[in-house]
């Protein structure tokens, strides 16, 4: 099978990130495997020339928005089959998105999403084709049977990119409530984002660690509860990740938290489920069935029919 793959992410060209690890994967399965990542390294135009060079079964796409869109028309002027990718909350789209999508899935020869969450937000929208589901890929391996540290104070770690559709400003929030309740915590955020100026000013005088992007599997080791804020979420690895290494965790129901095992709350409730986790000691579950990286590989191959 030769397939066309469009992305956003750039990870995916650079060797050593999970991105290019799993686009490793994927390559494996198929004779050829061609990457572009628009718009941000390919222009349109490079696509659908190489679209046209080459004799592809099918064009696949990360997303049913813009690029979703320039998929389509790129498959229609080349006659070649569509899969488009599903990774994020349908239902938190604005409207004109949530129609564009409707477009292009509507459209589409097959798809792929990533939780039987967003399969059921899908099946709304009257598309015709199948409708896999495949969660994204993780190595989870490395975070199991994690060394845990016990310590003081009680450590909530919050994991993500410091944007506003995480909303890691509800972090430290949650952290002063928290601590008005008498329990001696401290909260450390992992991540980079263009709301740092703000989280370092909201941060003064609170016992708050930003040590920036780094390997979150020390951080666990340590970590007491992962606390989830955003606002929707893709898919959420980073809750599988914590599942995975024992550390219990509280979301909103954004992604896959439900399916995973977190414990999903309203955010009104975030703190008092916090404090339950840190008064009782109570240990995270995962309570997904992942495949591994042979068998995601295979069945990704299968979802592109």
């Amino acid at each position: 099978m030769n397939v066309l793959m469009i992305s956003g992410d750039k990870n995916m060209l650079v060797p050593g990130t999970e991105a290019h690890r799993r686009f490793a994967l994927q390559r494996r399965e198929v004779e050829q495997l061609n990457l572009f990542v628009w718009p941000q390294v390919h222009s349109g135009w490079q696509i659908y020339r190489a679209a046209r060079a080459n004799r592809y079964d099918v064009i696949t796409v990360q997303d049913p928005f813009w690029r979703g869109l320039l998929a389509l028309k790129i498959a229609w002027l080349t006659s070649t089959k569509l899969n488009v990718q599903v990774h994020t909350d349908l239902s938190a789209q604005p409207f004109f998105r949530h129609v564009l999508a409707q477009i292009v899935l509507r459209h589409a020869d097959s798809m792929r999403v990533v939780s039987e969450k967003i399969r059921a937000q899908v099946g709304f929208m009257r598309t015709r084709a199948s409708i896999h589901v495949l969660p994204v890929y993780v190595g989870i391996s490395r975070f199991q049977n994690l060394a845990r540290q016990s310590h003081a104070p009680k450590t909530i770690l919050w994991i993500g990119r410091l944007e506003h559709e995480k909303d890691p400003l509800a972090a430290i929030r949650v952290l002063q409530e928290v601590r008005k309740k008498g329990v001696d915590a401290k909260l450390i955020m992992l991540g980079t984002g263009s709301l740092m100026p703000e989280i370092h000013q909201a941060s003064q005088g609170l016992p708050i660690e930003l040590p920036g992007w780094q390997d979150p599997r020390p951080y666990l080791e340590r970590a007491d509860v992962v606390l989830s804020t955003s606002k929707y979420e893709s898919w959420g690895a980073s809750i599988v990740e914590a599942l995975a290494a024992g550390v219990p965790v509280v979301a909103p129901d954004v992604g896959i938290a439900k399916e995973a095992g977190a414990i999903v709350v309203p955010r009104s409730e975030f703190a008092s489920a916090v404090v339950d986790i840190l008064q009782t000691g109570k240990r995270g579950v995962l309570r997904l069935s992942l495949p591994t990286a042979e068998e995601w590989a295979k069945h990704w191959k299968e979802t592109l029919v």
